[in-house]
């Protein structure tokens, strides 16, 4: 046990001396990092402070140098600046020696003025004076003369036993009756001689002009027959309980008569572009053999659009034949709608091309502008085409239409004055004048009656128009009947009894006319759907 304690005690002392000796060795490390520290920094710092002082030395220098530079420089720049200063004060100077030398003789020119204007102006006043003199000698001169009148007048007055004025009154109504006797004997002779000359000149020039315009007459009817291969296709063309007539007279609105005439069917009505219309939708359905309301409006819609490609190859040839440019498409298309308008029985298109004709003929011969005489005589009746269509007289129409297509002021002079409604403005609108009164007082040219009836059909049409829930009216059988056809939407079966009676009532109180009229009011509905 003794021993144990020995042995614990002993080990306790060897761990403390342990223990001393480590701190000891601890303390001698720190000391020794201590003063290496301390070495390495202040190494560091002496080699700072030589680099500090070196890049001051450095510094020194470069400023020496630069501060040498800059001194260099403004002495260059000084020396520069004195150079240019004292180039440009020498030109300054020179500039100013220049102008002072242009003074000098502008001074010395003004000087050699003065001289010259003082010797003129002492100049000027001797002559002024020696004018003064001469006024003074010319002016008792006259009054010299004139006293010495005076008393020769005085000796002539007594002489004659009259005054002056009494002489001069005398005088001059002798020369007035012997001039007025003269004049008037010459004036009578020149017009009578003038008046015979025109008379003859005029007559040669209207002969040679009617005689080298060679237009055929035209009597256009109110009715057109077409032929059909037999009597067998009048029974198809009626077709069961009358549908594909009365679809095609609804269509064109004409009347189609169907009689005992052999193999003929006659389409009448007033209207020559709905015959032309009937005549070749009949005509394409009698070749192409099927008849039916369907096919009957196909055929008719297509009729129609093929017309107006011809009534505008119409125009285009009327222009053409004329020799005229520059007229506006829709003008030529116009025109061409009067290839199927009549006025007193005369195809208004062959009226026209025989008034520009005429008119042009009539220019040539006296040697003024020809195109523009024929382009009036051409288009005086344009309005022609569309009086059906808009309210107005057609030379009212005539002139909107010529103005609205920007035609030539003397064309649209052409057109308002060739009735005298309107004074003519120039030659050519006093000759277009002429033409249409040579074309149309033509024997056989018009045809009064069969215009009044024409216009009496229109009248027909419109008064039945003017009704609301109207759609087409055509008066047909030569205005004894008017068929209307109103649109089913606004017009019931109980309505269009009424209309019927209404259109009648206004039929008897607005026209005369002979016999009866019928008014037929048609109300039909369809529903179509496509199958798809």
């Amino acid at each position: 046990m003794l021993q144990n304690s020995t042995f614990l005690l002993l080990s306790s002392q060897v761990n403390l001396g342990t223990i001393i000796a480590g701190a000891i060795g601890l303390l001698v490390g720190a000391a020794i990092v201590y003063v290496l520290l301390h070495v390495v920094r202040n190494g560091k710092i002496a080699q700072t402070k030589k680099l500090i002082d070196k890049m001051k030395a450095d510094a020194e220098n470069e400023c020496k140098a630069l501060k040498k530079e800059a001194i260099v420089e403004a002495k260059e720049q000084e020396l520069k600046l004195r150079t240019d200063f004292e180039r440009e004060s020498k030109e300054k100077r020179a500039e100013l020696q220049r102008m002072e030398q242009r003074l000098n003789q502008k001074d010395e020119t003004l000087n050699k003025k003065d001289a010259t204007l003082l010797r003129r102006t002492e100049e000027v006043e001797e002559l002024a004076k020696t004018l003064e003199k001469k006024q003074r000698e010319a002016d008792e001169l006259v009054e010299k003369l004139e006293t010495q009148h005076e008393l020769f007048v005085q000796e002539l007055e007594k002489v004659a036993q009259m005054t002056t004025e009494e002489a001069k009154s005398m005088i001059i109504e002798e020369v007035k009756d012997d001039a007025r006797k003269e004049a008037s004997i010459y004036v009578r002779n020149a017009e009578q001689q003038a008046k015979d000359e025109a008379d003859k000149k005029a007559k040669e020039i209207i002969s040679l002009a009617i005689q080298r315009c060679a237009v055929d007459q035209s009597n256009e009817l109110t009715v057109t027959t077409i032929s059909i291969p037999n009597d067998d296709m009048k029974a198809r063309l009626i077709g069961r309980e009358g549908r594909n007539i009365t679809a095609l007279e609804n269509a064109t609105g004409i009347r189609l008569i169907i009689d005992d005439t052999p193999e003929v069917v006659v389409a009448s009505g007033f209207d020559p572009v709905r015959r032309e219309v009937a005549r070749r939708a009949l005509e394409k359905l009698i070749s192409d053999g099927r008849i039916q309301p369907t096919r009957i409006e196909e055929t008719v819609d297509k009729v129609k659009k093929e017309l107006d490609t011809i009534i505008k190859e119409s125009g285009e040839s009327a222009v053409f034949e004329m020799g005229l440019f520059g007229v506006h498409p829709e003008l030529i298309k116009i025109l061409g709608k009067l290839k199927f308008r009549t006025s007193y029985g005369q195809n208004v298109l062959k009226h026209s091309l025989e008034v520009a004709h005429i008119a042009g003929l009539l220019a040539q011969e006296l040697g003024v502008d020809v195109n523009l005489a024929k382009r009036g005589g051409l288009l005086h009746d344009i309005g022609k085409a569309v009086d059906f269509e808009n309210e107005g007289t057609h030379i009212h129409l005539g002139v909107e239409l010529a103005k609205k297509y920007k035609e030539n002021r003397f064309v649209i002079n052409c057109i308002e004055s060739h009735h005298g409604d309107v004074e003519p403005r120039c030659i050519e609108a006093v000759l277009v004048q002429a033409a249409d009164a040579i074309s149309g007082v033509r024997p056989g040219a018009r045809k009064e009656i069969e215009t009044n009836y024409v216009k009496r059909l229109e009248q027909l049409e419109d008064i039945a128009t003017d009704f609301k829930g109207v759609e087409k009216a055509y008066a047909i059988q030569a205005g004894r009947e008017v068929r209307v056809i109103v649109k089913p939407e606004q017009i019931d079966d109980s309505k269009a009894m009424f209309l019927a009676k209404d259109i009648a009532k206004k039929i008897e109180e607005s026209m005369e006319y002979p016999g009866q009229i019928k008014v037929n009011v048609i109300r039909e509905s369809r529903s179509v759907e496509y199958a798809k």
